[in-house]
């Protein structure tokens, strides 16, 4: 959600249980220009909120000249100050995702977890134990890039590749048609292309355009119907919920370029999908 329209934007998420008071709204819009000039960011945009058990981290995100690589993720627990995350390495993503349990609230707190695989040894199978410690502001930084992975989404057509492989935004986008937009096939992953799902995979598609089919689609996700897409205020809205991630919610108006996602929730990735559905 970008940060120029907090609370335009917010509007629209409001019916997902996010509101901001009068106090963070005025905090988070003086707070974000800062940041934006503080890091030279072209773009500032409100990520969400990680509730923990003592306290919440206010995420936003920036982005330089690339909107698709290099973003910086910072934190925050009044929507004044802010704290820059290091980028969370592969090896560290995996670890984060063998702990369980909400977050504290304390960026200080380490944690300790001990993991246990079984490896062959002759025709033997042995239990090897690998202690795993980290700060809770790496495993926040961690949570935070698997959210992103797994469940950040935009709409085809919002973003161009460049010649040189670089994202930008397409300003000649005007939003999906209210049909196009309640079809999962009309959304993307907004991530490094990863399954081979993009649209440039789909025999006799009469509709791909390499500029713009360069992202992931959602549809074939697993488990299928891990997405939930509904439409209000008449067609007028979309909005899409992720139940792999409980608290991610994205927001589109057909036939406008107004898009976003927000994440309220406490981190957790939800294992109880397939007996959901």
């Amino acid at each position: 959600m970008n940060s120029d329209s907090v609370t335009v934007n917010g509007d629209y998420l409001a019916g997902s249980g996010f509101v901001l008071s009068p106090e963070k709204k005025a905090a988070l819009q003086t707070s974000l220009i800062i940041v934006k000039t503080h890091y030279k960011f072209s773009k500032v945009q409100l990520w969400g909120k990680i509730c923990g058990v003592k306290d919440d981290y206010f995420i936003i995100q920036g982005c330089g000249k690339g909107e698709l690589k290099g973003r910086s993720t910072l934190y925050s627990f009044d929507c004044s100050e802010w704290n820059l995350l290091q980028p969370a390495e592969p090896e560290l993503i995996d670890n984060a995702s063998k702990l369980r349990g909400r977050l504290l609230g304390d960026p200080s707190h380490e944690y300790e977890h001990t993991d246990v695989k079984r490896v062959q040894n002759g025709d033997e199978f042995i239990e090897e134990e690998t202690l795993i410690q980290m700060k809770e502001e790496e495993r926040l930084a961690a949570v935070i890039a698997t959210i992103d992975e797994e469940s950040r989404i935009v709409p085809r057509g919002a973003y161009l590749l460049t010649p040189t492989h670089r994202v930008l935004t397409n300003r000649s986008f005007e939003g999906l048609s209210t049909v196009e937009s309640g079809k999962l096939c009309s959304y993307m992953h907004f991530r490094v292309t990863r399954d081979g799902r993009t649209k440039s995979n789909v025999k006799d598609n009469s509709n791909f355009d390499p500029s713009i089919d360069f992202l992931d689609e959602i549809e074939p996700d697993i488990p299928r119907g891990a997405w939930s897409l509904q439409h209000t205020r008449g067609n007028a809205l979309v909005i899409i919920r992720s139940l792999n991630w409980l608290g991610m919610t994205f927001f589109h108006v057909p036939e406008t370029n107004k898009f976003g996602s927000l994440y309220v929730g406490t981190g957790e990735k939800n294992f109880d999908v397939p007996f959901m559905l």
